[in-house]
C-alpha cells in the first residue's frame, strides 16, 4: 500500500494497525471513532495542525521497512 494525502485513515489502519502510532503522535487519539476512521490524512492533518506531506512519508517509510523485514 501506498499511502497518500487522500489515503483514508481507516483504510491506512487497516492495512496495518501499527500505523495508529503516527496518528496518536500527531494528537489524534479517538481513531476507533467512525468519524476520523472517514477522513483522510489531509484532512486530520488540516485539523491537528501537522504537515500533512511529512505523516505520510513517515507512513509509507514506516510500511517500506515493515515490507522489507526492518520492523
Amino acid at each position: 500500500m501506498t499511502v497518500t494525502k487522500q489515503s483514508v485513515i481507516g483504510d491506512v489502519l487497516d492495512y496495518n494497525v501499527d500505523t495508529a502510532e503516527f496518528f496518536f503522535a500527531i494528537g489524534m487519539h479517538c481513531l476507533g471513532c467512525p468519524a476520523s476512521r472517514g477522513e483522510t490524512i489531509e484532512e486530520a492533518c488540516a485539523v491537528h495542525g501537522t504537515d500533512a506531506d511529512e505523516l505520510v512519508a513517515k507512513i509509507n517509510e514506516f510500511l517500506a521497512a515493515k515490507a522489507a523485514g526492518k520492523n
